[in-house]
């Protein structure tokens, strides 16, 4: 058998661009257009236009101030412009010689010297002028737009672009949009928009061939979640009884014994949750539910409890958590809760002793270990359960697709075959849009209150120039026996954004405060120090009050990176300030502040921010920190974080392996979006053919996410 002829560089390039089917050409859309349509005087054109003109060139030459260029002026008749270029070939100087006719297309400026044109677009003026408007592709190095347009055209006309929305969809997407076009007319809109096309509703996707683009994006994506969730509910997962199915009858189910030796009560958000979750478990079916919640709003204790279902019911369960601070914070509490209640917690991390590793490994594959709690060396391959029965991740959005899917095929020899139920956990509330999308496939539960006795956050935004007043709002704060976090963006310096550093910061913190009595000790963490480090001075801060009882110096103040984003819980810090706030995304922020406010004292988050050089704030960290300051419902936060960022940042590693939204707007296109999701399950239903060839058209084969 011939070896495969190898890939032109174009081709090449092409694969890069996921452009490897005819449909994958014809769905690859412009970013913008050029009017090559029509060609404007000279005489008529003003300065800043984007026009195009053509002339007879009547002087060539190659100058040398300031730099090496070659100019050419072209007389159209009515004036004359001249073309400047600093980047050129021998084979552009015998093309621009003088006596040519070019059609030369770019951006006018006028000035002392005359009409110039810097490095445009020109060709010999021969042959009828286009009678559409050009397109330009998005492309990559080796690709040339030339050959991408014929490229396009050509898989545009192979495509097979056949009606696959069910004759019931097609009329109610009318609904949405009256004027939509069939999928046909839309592509040819828009890859060859004739010259009266309205080029607006083109260039902002309101143009109804954009609309019928996206309502097929969106319902692909729809049928697609859909079909997981109905791929997934034909595998078995152990029922778990909401009642006690322990050997020993005579005493209560231990999720009972916890809510009795818990020192508070449940909300009624947590125990409305509580409830979906024990619903799920009791089922044969795999629980694939998204617990979300905002910061503090107590959802380790609703994993908790369901875990502690699990357990009691002869299985084990896993915890995940992203980073090994956060990992460890649960471990702390969930130790003092199930312990007491005979429950045996094995602990794994990397950084972890051999001969501790292989304990607790060993304590996991016989089954003695009933909830096992780590970062991702909980899925390495050399951890074998004995039985799991239920995986919690918590901060899911950290982990890849591919980490999620490890930790559900760990089921272990005694689960005869079946799944374990997942529930998934995240302090990063949900967008109803995107939860209508992205999240179609997942049972959504949502805590949406706050445990009574978490005090208000004030927060304020001030710029570095009040740097000593912040520093000074430090001192009162420690004397009044509280502690304080000040977070840095980075922990070395870099030329191109000049940030101060953790390091920088510490040695500040330590000569301003170095006066004090008693003294106070200033610690400093970052993602750089040995994960031992990072334990001890963690450690170091959240037992800074009892430290000043025995009188030695208190850690009244961490400055960290955001390696202390989620999960550390030091009830006696009031103060969070973060430095150079306008560099950190809003999620981000609202993450951090979610670390003060945990106790009974008044708390407050500062935004330092610096405007640099720059008179002002950009628009977009502007609104960031405005949000910050106006709101601290998570929901109104995640809300407004998706119309700054998009889908794609605030995902995170949820969609990794797959293709997010390319045309759809979750901002903007609400209606849509719910057209979608009331279409897909009736077309799978009832018309599962036409189904799978859509979904075909849309992911081909970039659908594995899904399964995660």
């Amino acid at each position: 058998m011939p070896a495969p002829k190898p890939l032109s560089v174009p081709q090449k390039a092409l694969h890069k661009l996921g452009l490897d089917r005819d449909i994958d050409l014809a769905l690859h859309l412009p970013l913008r257009y050029e009017d090559e349509t029509r060609i404007t005087r000279l005489a008529d054109a003003r300065d800043g236009m984007a026009v195009q003109v053509e002339g007879v060139v009547t002087h060539q030459e190659v100058g040398f101030r300031p730099r090496r260029q070659l100019l050419v002026t072209l007389d159209d008749g009515s004036d004359t412009c001249v073309l400047r270029f600093f980047n050129f070939y021998p084979s552009q100087q015998k093309a621009y010689a003088v006596g040519a006719k070019l059609r030369a297309r770019g951006e006018l400026q006028g000035g002392f010297m005359g009409k110039t044109m810097m490095h445009p677009t020109c060709k010999a003026a021969t042959g009828e002028l286009p009678s559409a408007l050009t397109p330009v592709y998005p492309t990559v190095a080796g690709l040339p737009q030339p050959y991408l347009r014929k490229a396009v055209l050509a898989g545009l006309g192979r495509a097979d672009v056949s009606e696959t929305l069910a004759p019931q969809a097609l009329a109610s997407l009318k609904l949405v949009s009256p004027n939509m076009l069939n999928l046909h007319s839309a592509l040819q809109v828009l890859h060859h928009p004739g010259p009266g096309a309205a080029l607006h509703e083109l260039e902002d996707r309101t143009h109804p061939a954009w609309q019928r683009l996206k309502a097929e994006e969106l319902l692909a994506q729809q049928l697609s979640q859909h079909m997981a969730r109905r791929e997934r509910d034909a595998f078995r997962a152990p029922s778990i009884a909401s009642s006690s199915n322990s050997s020993n009858s005579n005493r209560d189910a231990l999720h009972t014994q916890l809510l009795a030796a818990l020192p508070f009560e449940l909300t009624p958000a947590q125990e409305r949750v509580g409830q979906e979750i024990a619903a799920d478990l009791a089922r044969h079916v795999p629980m694939h539910r998204l617990l979300q919640g905002d910061v503090g709003s107590g959802k380790t204790v609703v994993a908790a409890l369901a875990a502690c279902r699990c357990i009691d019911a002869g299985w084990q369960c896993a915890l995940m958590a992203p980073t090994e601070i956060l990992a460890e914070q649960h471990l702390r509490k969930l130790v003092q809760w199930l312990a007491p209640l005979g429950v045996q917690v094995a602990w794994l991390t990397g950084s972890q002793k051999k001969k501790e590793r292989t304990e607790m490994l060993a304590q996991i594959a016989s089954g003695r270990a009933h909830l096992v709690v780590g970062t991702h060396a909980v899925i390495q391959d050399h951890v074998q359960f004995q039985k799991l029965g239920l995986a919690i991740i918590d901060e899911q959005h950290r982990f890849g697709v591919a980490q999620r899917l490890a930790l559900r095929d760990k089921s272990g020899p005694g689960s005869q075959g079946q799944e374990p139920h997942l529930l998934m956990m995240t302090a990063t509330p949900i967008p109803r849009t995107l939860a209508m999308s992205y999240y179609a496939d997942l049972d959504v539960s949502t805590i949406d209150a706050l445990p009574p006795g978490r005090s208000p956050i004030v927060t304020k935004v001030v710029s570095d120039h009040r740097r000593a007043e912040v520093i000074e709002r430090i001192r009162a704060q420690l004397t009044q026996g509280r502690q304080v976090y000040w977070v840095c963006p980075l922990i070395e310096e870099s030329e191109a954004l000049d940030l101060t550093n953790a390091t920088a910061t510490h040695a500040e913190l330590q000569a301003a405060l170095a006066d004090l009595e008693p003294p106070v000790q200033v610690g400093l963490l970052h993602s750089r120090m040995p994960p031992a480090d990072k334990k001890t001075v963690m450690a170091q801060f959240a037992q800074g009050a009892e430290h000043t009882q025995v009188g030695h110096p208190t850690m009244g103040v961490l400055v960290s990176t955001t390696v202390i984003e989620v999960g550390v819980d030091v009830p006696n810090a009031s103060l969070m300030v973060i430095e150079h706030a306008e560099r950190f995304g809003l999620s981000q922020l609202h993450q951090l502040r979610g670390r003060v406010g945990r106790g009974a004292a008044a708390s407050a988050c500062v935004l330092l921010y610096s405007t640099g050089d720059a008179p002002r704030l950009g628009e977009l960290a502007r609104e960031r920190l405005r949000a910050m300051a106006e709101t601290q419902d998570g929901f109104e936060i995640a809300r407004r974080d998706l119309e700054l960022r998009g889908p794609g940042e605030f995902l995170g590693a949820r969609q990794s392996g797959a293709t997010l939204l390319r045309f759809a707007d979750l901002a903007t296109d609400t209606a849509l979006v719910e057209w979608a999701q009331a279409t897909a399950p009736h077309m799978l239903t009832h018309h599962p053919e036409l189904a799978a060839r859509h979904v075909a058209r849309w992911l081909g084969g970039r659908t594995d996410y899904l399964k995660a």
